[in-house]
């Protein structure tokens, strides 16, 4: 008898109801959606919604116009040299690159001593050896027409050369003896 007390026991009871198994799945979905509005709410009382941006007004914005940079024509000529034997004339381009407030200072000397430049570069292509101005990156002629410009155009009062670069972007040569 004792045995059969053990086996009913150990047996499942056919008669008595059992918990639905969706019911704990029932008790997750609900906790989830109430953590989920919790959160919402939250955040959206933490944020203070969209802030209004303010337009900001730039200061000094006159000085950054002036440091600007500017392009001028220096000069557009073809340059005879003869250092090779052969005589040869270099098709030319040469732009100054200077600042916004320089540029009228620029323009200025330019108007007044234009032949004098145009002597003085037309000089340096002259006295040129013919590897010089054959050098892929222009250096040596570069440099010597950045002294020279240096030297005609000076300093502004800051203390700063007025032409900060020297700008060649046509230079092609060609024997003028064909």
């Amino acid at each position: 008898m004792a045995d059969e007390q053990v086996e009913q026991q150990d047996a499942p009871e056919s008669g008595g109801k059992k918990k639905p198994p969706f019911l704990a799945a029932i008790v997750v979905a609900v906790l989830m959606i109430v953590e989920g509005a919790g959160i919402f709410i939250v955040l959206k009382l933490t944020s203070g919604g969209p802030q209004a941006a303010d337009a900001a007004v730039l200061e000094g914005q006159a000085e950054a116009e002036a440091e600007s940079m500017q392009e001028i024509l220096l000069v557009e000529d073809k340059f005879q040299n003869m250092q090779s034997g052969r005589v040869w004339l270099w098709d030319t381009q040469i732009y100054l690159k200077v600042r916004q407030k320089n540029a009228s200072t620029v323009e200025g000397v330019l108007e007044r001593r234009q032949a004098e430049v145009k002597e003085g570069i037309a000089m340096i292509f002259r006295k040129a050896q013919d590897r010089h101005l054959r050098e892929p990156g222009l250096e040596t002629i570069g440099r010597q027409l950045k002294s020279y410009v240096d030297e005609v155009f000076g300093t502004d009062p800051d203390g700063f050369a007025r032409v900060d670069r020297i700008i060649v972007p046509t230079m092609q040569g060609f024997p003028a003896d064909f």
